[in-house]
């Protein structure tokens, strides 16, 4: 076999490929995107969960979006008021406050006071349950109890109790992970210092919510006209509470016939 006949081709590929790698790199070199130096910075200050909370996909995103202002230097959940400082430090800004928010469960129904439609035996999946007639609480608002939320908190915040998902709201970061995982909609961020919530999210008429559950909202329209302050209405048969007006002087909470306002 000529010898030719081997190096030539070995030659001709190994000559190509300096050629591409050359060409490689000065494509690098010409269309090269110069990354904002403040941008690793501000990553630095993340707690790093990823846990989107922040309304981007993850911290990496989370810095770019504040160093290209598309994010306030505080909105960081998991990192709070502290890491917000950090941040507004790197962007060379006065750090911003803003008010803590806490998730929280719109339903008390636990199994002592609200009936069933019928036995569930599936998997402990509240998305598998609702599918089968919206399931097996008589209340087609209620909380199911099979923990997606809990599955969806990286923080240890929620818990199945009697059959309801309860916060700790000293543990929560307002990710709203919990939201997103609730087929029912059922989760809400309400602020951390107020006190009074409606723990229902039922829009049947009295009737039939007194058929289903014993501490759900009625709309008696009780709460509405006994605040001074005009923090609580009616709407669709659900009182809701307007947390810019509410002084939480609990006199809703005291009228209310059945404490579903807590």
């Amino acid at each position: 076999m000529d010898i030719n006949s081997i190096l030539f081709p070995i030659l001709s590929i190994g000559g190509l490929g300096v050629i591409f790698g050359l060409g490689l790199g000065f494509a690098g070199v010409k269309f090269k995107v110069e990354q904002d130096e403040r941008i690793p910075r501000v990553r630095e200050c993340l707690p790093g969960a990823n846990c989107g909370g922040c309304g981007f996909a993850g911290c990496d995103a989370f810095a770019e979006a504040v160093v290209s202002g598309k994010a306030k230097t505080n909105g960081c959940p998991v990192g709070g008021a502290a890491v917000g400082a950090k941040v507004a430090d790197v962007m060379g800004v006065k750090a911003s406050e803003s008010e803590k928010m806490v998730a929280f469960v719109k339903c008390s129904g636990n199994c002592e006071v609200s009936k069933s439609k019928y036995d569930y035996y599936g998997m402990d999946d509240c998305s598998m349950e609702n599918a089968l007639a919206g399931g097996s609480k008589g209340c087609s608002y209620g909380c199911l109890g099979d923990g997606n939320c809990v599955k969806a908190c990286n923080f240890g915040a929620i818990s199945v109790v009697n059959g309801v998902a309860v916060v700790d709201k000293e543990k929560c970061t307002s990710c709203g992970a919990c939201i997103s995982a609730c087929p029912k909609n059922l989760i809400e961020l309400v602020p951390y210092k107020n006190k009074i919530h409606v723990a229902c999210n039922s829009r049947d008429n009295g009737k039939t919510v007194r058929e289903n559950c014993s501490v759900g909202c009625i709309g008696c329209t009780l709460c509405q006209k006994n605040c001074e302050y005009d923090a609580v209405h009616i709407e669709n048969f659900l009182a809701k509470v307007d947390y810019d007006k509410c002084v939480q002087c609990g006199v809703c909470t005291t009228k209310c016939p059945t404490k579903a306002i807590k």
